[in-house]
């Protein structure tokens, strides 16, 4: 593996192709998670009160299928 820094910014991370293509996605999308979380404002307490609701409106969807 090999890590480059590029002249716009960014990171390089050069891997094999026969790298375990499932645990690489997890740790992308672990990454993205961390951009989105560093640019939030969302306390914790709405992030909960958000959570409860999808729940909710997701019973109440799908109580009968």
């Amino acid at each position: 593996m090999v890590l480059e820094n590029s002249k716009d910014n960014e990171i390089i991370l050069k891997i094999p192709a026969d790298f375990d293509i499932l645990g690489l996605q997890r740790i992308i999308n672990y990454l993205k998670y961390k951009e989105i979380i560093k640019k939030s404002e969302a306390t914790q307490e709405i992030a909960d009160q958000l959570a409860e609701e999808s729940k909710t409106n997701w019973w109440q969807e799908n109580k009968d299928k």
